[in-house]
C-alpha cells in the first residue's frame, strides 16, 4: 500500500475565527453581521491548507504551539468553504470532527492573505481536475503502425497521363528564366 504523504499549500500566520448567526434564507453570510470584527472574534492563530493524497484540509492552528483548534476537509463540489458576500477578507467555512460539523466564520487581517487562500484553493481545484482527466485517459492506445514485414501499396491515379492542356504563350521560353532587374540602391 502506497503510504501518502502531506504537503502544505498555504501557511497564513494570523486568522480570525468568528460565531456566526445562522443563515437567513437562501442568501449567503455577510461579516457585517458577525458582530465588530476587530475585537469580537473567537479565536486567534495560524491557518495552514494541507493537501494529503486527493483530499485537502484547512486546519487553524495555535500559533506558537501548532496544537489543532479545528480542521476544514475541504471538498471540491461542497459548502465547505463559502465566501461572504459583503467583503473579500473574510470566509464561512464547515468544520468537522467526528461526524459532527459546524459553520464558523474566518477571518484575515490583510487582504493580500485573503486572496493566497483563495488562490490556493482554486490551485487544488485546478490540480484535482487535471488528475482526474489523466485517469480517464488510462486505456490502451491502439497501435496503428505496421507490423515487421507488412508493407502498403498505394495507388494514385492517371500518374503516367500527361497534361493535354497546351502550353500558354507567356511560358515559352523553353525553361529559361529572364533577368531580373538589380535592386534599388
Amino acid at each position: 500500500m502506497e503510504e501518502e504523504y502531506e504537503s502544505v499549500l498555504l501557511i497564513i500566520r494570523e486568522c480570525f475565527v468568528y460565531k456566526i448567526p445562522p443563515r437567513t434564507a437562501a442568501r449567503g453570510y455577510r461579516a457585517a453581521e458577525w458582530g465588530d470584527l476587530a475585537t469580537s472574534f473567537l479565536w486567534k492563530g495560524r491557518l495552514r491548507v494541507v493537501s494529503k493524497g486527493r483530499r485537502c484540509e484547512i486546519r487553524l492552528e495555535d500559533s506558537s504551539s501548532g496544537e489543532l483548534f479545528a480542521m476544514c476537509p475541504y471538498e471540491i463540489h461542497s459548502n465547505s468553504v463559502e465566501a461572504v458576500l459583503d467583503s473579500s477578507r473574510y470566509f464561512v467555512l464547515k468544520i468537522e470532527n467526528e461526524g459532527r460539523h459546524a459553520f464558523i466564520g474566518m477571518g484575515f487581517q490583510e487582504r493580500s492573505d485573503a486572496f493566497d487562500f483563495n488562490v490556493t484553493l482554486q490551485d487544488f481545484v485546478k490540480a484535482e481536475k487535471e488528475a482526474a482527466e489523466r485517469t480517464v485517459d488510462t486505456t490502451p492506445k491502439k497501435d496503428y503502425g505496421l507490423k515487421e514485414g507488412q508493407t502498403i501499396n498505394i495507388t494514385i491515379g492517371n500518374l503516367g497521363v500527361k497534361r493535354s492542356k497546351p502550353r500558354s504563350a507567356t511560358n515559352n521560353n523553353d525553361g529559361i528564366v529572364p533577368l531580373l532587374p538589380p535592386p534599388p540602391s
